[in-house]
């Protein structure tokens, strides 16, 4: 029986025993190990869950509600959409408009959609919004006008959900060659098709403008060979689009579905032989190796090329690899034909462990998480180790072939993002100079003298508008120090930094070795003379410096200076955040009642206020260093 074929068989188990929902984690694990063919029939059974069923038996599971609406029939999406979150270890609970509501949901805010406040609201569009209304006989004029008008109403769409709590979820539109051909003369066609681009030019600016619209483009899907209209069912069932084009556009939502849970992952770790480089380094040594010469060595270099690519944008990569330390290093330093070196990557292993223990060592050592990390590897026996040991390592299947290597890192977007920002672009080199500090603290006679010598500064200011795409990261990639697990996206950061009743606050960190930029964030409100503390966030790179408690510090005497007589805060204990469980009673902070068993509540009457740790340096808030 094929891994896929177990895969099937466990999962079928699970649901006639009546299992699905107290084994969901495992249910999705399992989904994720299916043929693509069988995923329709995995969102069949995990559509018949009741959410609160699963939520009652593991409540840490991240929900995402999505409101489905649409111009055609989409009777397949919701079944693509239950198995893709599934995959990911999220809850899909969905809300399916009817058919061609599309421009009612979204216009109305007293719609049904717009009750259910949907995390995710799916606009599916198809070509047929544009031909449904285009005349017979028509010219390429009149399907440019009609598109105009469409791309106008999609504009108003977004414009009027920016306010509404959920990202807007927009598609491109493929034009069937059903249409094009109706065309007989060359030139004609070449027009049509220079004006429905253009249209879908004007749908993919949406993203731009609107902070919370995203666009997913259909074009990379069916350059993919994926087909987009079935000529039955368009017109015998109005589904405009098949269900092998909306199951890839399940695969895009679940990866923002992802992200909106805190699901992203950080950092890629890379094997080494026959994964980065062809043949056995401890073989064939390093002038043998294949990297860059020959139809194989080329399609190694190709995919170092994407990987450095992937880095460039904030993505880590580190190596562990069963090699002799010294022979890597020397291919990494030396070899002329590699498109990587030591320089790209934050941290390499070399040695003879289990690839387990070692991904253990590399997550500690880098402050994160296993559930950070995403391993490839071409073995499969050390793949499925990692899976039995390390079951939340997301782990990548190669094959023997390196040309499909780039395929198989890229399908499922592990990485994937709403903004790449300028922290993400420097994130590598700050992890880097973490060993730095590293070795200073293994030379310092005691923590105490190596906080004093590393000489942190922090800046604590208001959010500006330009920060709020880093804060929303923050919220969606920290889990560790995030004290509610609440994940905002940067339209609803800007909103609450623009809000009069509102304190948005970012921290800045910087020490001897260099700039930490952006690492936390807290979120509060005033309501009388009382301030609510939402949210507090720490990136994991400035642990246990004492910078959580300068930022206490600073709002606390902030909270008494401009009038409030008391403080609260909250905690929401997750599976990942248990290590700021005592955040708050260790500074000052006395347990308050509360009627949401999920939440834990607190109170501080500001009569005294821990000082800011004598190490640290607490630099204004208009200073313009970091």
């Amino acid at each position: 029986m094929t891994e896929p074929e177990e895969a099937r068989a466990a999962l079928r188990a699970l649901a006639d025993s009546g299992r699905l929902a107290a084994e969901f984690p495992r249910a999705g694990r399992l989904t994720a190990r299916l043929a693509a063919t069988d995923l329709p029939w995995a969102g069949r059974l995990l559509a018949r869950l009741d959410p609160a069923e699963v939520l009652a038996a593991h409540p840490d599971t991240p929900k995402v509600t999505l409101g489905v609406t649409g111009h055609g029939t989409l009777a397949g999406l919701p079944w693509a959409l239950h198995a893709q979150l599934a995959r990911h270890g999220v809850l899909a609970d969905l809300r399916v408009s009817d058919f061609d509501h599309y421009a009612l949901d979204l216009l109305d805010p007293a719609s049904a959609l717009h009750r259910a406040r949907p995390d995710l609201v799916l606009c599916v569009l198809d070509p047929m919004i544009v031909f449904d209304e285009v005349p017979v006989p028509w010219r390429p004029e009149d399907v440019a006008r009609v598109a105009a008008e469409k791309t106008a109403l999609l504009a108003d769409l977004a414009a009027r959900c920016a306010d509404a709590p959920g990202t807007l979820v927009l598609n491109t539109l493929p034009l069937p060659r059903t249409h094009s051909a109706q065309l007989v003369d060359h030139r004609s066609r070449a027009r049509l098709g220079a004006r429905w681009r253009e249209a879908n030019g004007r749908i993919l600016a949406l993203a731009e403008e609107h902070p919370s619209t995203v666009v997913i483009d259909l074009d990379p899907l069916l350059a993919e060979g994926v087909r987009a209209v079935d000529d039955r069912l368009s017109s015998y069932a109005k589904a405009h689009l098949t269900e092998e084009l909306l199951g890839a556009y399940a695969v895009e939502v679940g990866h923002l579905a992802r992200q909106l849970t805190g699901r992203l992952r950080k950092c890629l770790v890379l094997d080494l032989d026959d994964t980065l480089w062809g043949g056995i380094l401890g073989d064939d040594g390093p002038e043998g190796i294949e990297i860059g010469d020959g139809y194989r060595g080329e399609a190694f270099h190709a995919f170092q090329r994407v990987l450095r690519q992937l880095a460039d944008q904030g993505v880590l990569l580190a190596a562990v690899s069963k090699n002799e330390p010294d022979a890597v290093t020397r291919v990494l330093r030396e070899h002329p034909r590699m498109a990587l070196h030591e320089d790209d990557f934050v941290h390499v292993l070399a040695n003879w462990r289990p690839k387990p223990d070692n991904l253990r060592t590399l997550a500690d050592t880098l402050g994160l998480a296993t559930d950070a990390l995403v391993f490839v590897d071409d073995n499969p026996f050390e793949r499925e180790l990692v899976r039995r040991e390390l079951p939340e390592v997301a782990v990548v299947d190669l094959g023997a072939d390196p040309a499909l290597h780039r395929r198989a890192l890229l399908r499922d977007g592990w990485f994937d993002t709403r903004e790449v920002t300028a922290d993400d672009r420097v994130r590598a080199t700050r992890y880097r100079t973490e060993a730095a500090r590293s070795s200073f603290l293994d030379a310092s006679a005691s923590t105490d003298d190596y906080l004093r010598e590393l000489g942190t500064r922090v800046r604590i200011a208001p959010a500006a508008p330009a920060d709020a795409p880093r804060i929303s990261q923050l919220t969606l990639r920290t889990n560790q120090f995030n004290l509610t697990a609440e994940r905002l996206q940067p339209a609803e950061v800007q909103a609450r930094s623009e809000d009069p009743h509102s304190l948005t606050l970012t921290v800045h960190a910087r020490d001897r070795f260099g700039d930490h930029g952006l690492v936390g964030a807290v979120l509060a409100h005033r309501d009388g003379d009382t301030l609510h503390l939402d949210n507090f966030l720490l990136s994991c790179r400035v642990f246990s410096r004492g910078i959580e408690t300068a930022c206490l510090s600073h709002l606390l005497t902030l909270a008494r200076t401009t009038g409030a007589t008391s403080v609260r805060a909250r905690h929401r204990p997750t599976d990942r955040n248990h290590r700021v469980a005592d955040l708050y009673p260790r500074h000052g902070f006395t347990p308050s009642d509360t009627t949401d068993p999920t939440t834990r509540t607190f109170h501080h009457p500001l009569t005294h206020i821990v000082p800011v740790p004598p190490h640290l340096h607490l630099d204004p808030p208009g200073d313009p260093r970091p």
